[in-house]
């Protein structure tokens, strides 16, 4: 039997940098979901096609998106394509936001997800992890931080990698996100009844990742 992983929260909260982690620590395969609807995301700004149910309809047949693992990392590949590299800009971001609250876009990541929980012990991060997408973790998390902590934190990142970044706007970015997430129609952000609420502001990555351990054992 696997043992599954379960990690939710907002923007910007740290759950790709704390899974990847943990499933390290663990010796657990980490599957970022996130990066699954950025993929779908960059296709659709390459494409020019609008975030619309009818419109990302028709070209989704188009769109295949696959994980991998080379040494240990996770690589994202659409259509072949490894684009790991390309997926990570606030424009990518936005789209994936918007892009999620589709439930056509849902529905074609979904059943990957799930085979790579049931045949793997996995970390997994996202939005509806422990709500939708494995609602029978046996640990969920749901991992967050306030806004402006989560705009320093992504303002620092962005700094690190030579990108021009204003912080009130990646702030801004964060909250519209949040509302997009915790209001749309299909599979909303909320915490699940059985998750553990761990509030990462005044935490370090060790700590946060020291506490799932132990919740974990």
């Amino acid at each position: 039997m696997t043992y599954n992983i379960a990690i939710d929260g907002p923007a910007g909260a740290g759950k790709s940098t704390i899974a990847r982690r943990v499933a390290k620590e663990l010796s657990f395969i980490y599957v970022d979901t996130g990066a699954m609807y950025r993929a779908i995301a960059l296709f659709l700004l390459r494409s020019q096609t609008e975030a619309r149910e009818e419109k990302v309809a028709e070209v989704l047949p188009e769109i295949r998106v696959s994980i991998r693992y080379r040494d240990g990392e996770q690589q994202v590949l659409l259509n072949g394509e490894n684009v790991s590299g390309l997926i990570r800009t606030e424009e990518v971001g936005n789209m994936a936001s918007r892009a999620a609250a589709l439930p056509c876009v849902r529905e074609k990541l979904l059943d990957l997800q799930r085979e790579l929980a049931r045949t793997h012990d996995v970390v997994m991060d996202g939005r509806d992890i422990g709500t939708r997408v494995l609602p029978h973790a046996q640990l969920k998390i749901y991992l967050t931080a306030s806004a402006d902590t989560r705009a320093l934190r992504r303002f620092r990142e962005l700094e690190q990698k030579g990108q021009d970044c204003d912080i009130e706007k990646i702030k801004k970015d964060i909250i519209w996100r949040d509302e997009q997430d915790m209001n749309r129609a299909v599979a909303p952000l909320v915490q699940a009844k059985d998750a553990v609420y761990l509030d990462t502001s005044d935490m370090t990555i060790d700590e946060v990742t020291e506490k799932i351990k132990s919740l974990c054992r």
